[in-house]
């Protein structure tokens, strides 16, 4: 074989070597999705394009947020990496990881345990066009102990009404609907919202004709494990939209409930009414909400919970906070707060 042979066979070579590795470029950019993808349509729902994978996602787990119940017997959410469902199974997927002794074990954080009794089994599921989801469950759901009535049920409706387009559970026992829980008999009624409430504190001394029941958000904090609490306590307002009587309430604490945090100054008070301009409530507090007076510092926990709770009232998208006398504040960190604060910045990886 002659030299000029054997260049023109090796030349030959690398061009197929080359036109392989752009064709190998190519097909990776066509099948890729962005990384923000799922960013620019915050909006979930659990029967439509939005809650499941299409066939170009890569991905292969979504995150998800389960009630469960924590080592002090309280609901609380945990994120957790699900497998990506088939399409229109992601309600049935959520309450197949609330039972006990299911495929959520092994994920189940220190202290946690699931809720709906073992064995249990989704049956069918409707979602209505009024936003209220019909669950029916197998028989093994009814073998439960009283003191977890309230439990499940909360667990199951926060659980599923994290999808946009859920407002309300309704329940059926193998095909039978529930007006009330089959041990404690807990009236069901029309169905279960959040506004039923969550973790409920009861105060005997309160009038409950002048106050109105507000979901709070408390630090738990569990073997490097750092969570929120929501806790349903009724609030004296002069209005449904009384901010003020909300974080007044917030500042002095979930009262005799000891097995969450207060995690404000003694000293913290507004120093203002607040103010919602478009979805954003505007609070001024005095300078006994700072951690550190000098740097002008929030504890990144004051913050999320003010952020948490105010947040969840459904004229509120963000909230700014400001100090008197303080032209910016700044996080543990050291970063400023110059934007108002959603609860997506706490938890950039949820889908709400």
């Amino acid at each position: 074989m002659s030299k000029k042979l054997i260049q023109l066979i090796g030349a030959f070579g690398i061009l197929v070597l080359l036109a392989g590795c752009f064709n190998g470029e190519q097909s990776s950019k066509e099948v890729d999705p962005p990384q923000n993808a799922e960013a620019v349509n915050g909006e979930e729902t659990v029967d439509g394009e939005d809650a499941a994978a299409t066939p170009d996602e890569v991905e292969d787990t979504v995150s998800r947020e389960l009630y469960l119940i924590d080592s002090n017997g309280m609901v609380a959410s945990q994120t957790v990496e699900l497998p990506v469902p088939e399409a229109n199974q992601v309600a049935q997927q959520v309450i197949e990881y609330l039972v006990k002794g299911g495929p959520i074990t092994p994920m189940l954080p220190n202290g946690f345990q699931a809720v709906l009794p073992e064995d249990t089994e989704v049956l069918g599921l409707d979602l209505q066009e009024d936003g209220t989801i019909v669950v029916d469950l197998s028989g093994e759901f009814s073998e439960y102990e009283a003191s977890s009535e309230l439990p499940i049920i909360e667990a199951v409706t926060y659980t599923l009404t994290q999808f946009d387009n859920v407002h309300k559970v309704k329940l059926r026992v193998e095909g039978e609907d529930l007006a009330e829980m089959p041990v404690n008999g807990t009236p069901l009624n029309n169905g279960y919202t959040r506004a039923n409430g969550i973790n409920l504190i009861n105060n005997d001394t309160l009038d409950y004709f002048s106050s109105n029941p507000v979901t709070m958000f408390y630090p738990v904090e569990k073997e490097n494990n750092r969570y929120y609490v929501p806790v349903t306590q009724y609030v004296t307002m002069d209005d449904e939209n009384d901010l003020a009587g909300i974080v007044n309430e917030l500042i002095e604490g979930p009262g005799y409930q000891n097995n969450v945090l207060n995690v404000f100054n003694p000293e913290a008070a507004l120093a203002a009414e607040p103010v919602v301009e478009e979805g954003v409530a505007n609070l001024i507090f005095n300078e006994g909400i700072l951690m550190d007076q000098e740097q002008h510092v929030i504890s990144d926990e004051v913050m999320e919970t003010i952020v948490r709770t105010l947040t969840a009232q459904p004229n509120v998208d963000a909230v700014n906070v400001q100090v008197e006398n303080v032209d910016e504040v700044f996080n543990e960190n050291g970063e400023p707060y110059s934007e108002p604060v959603s609860a997506q910045f706490f938890t950039p990886s949820e889908e709400l």
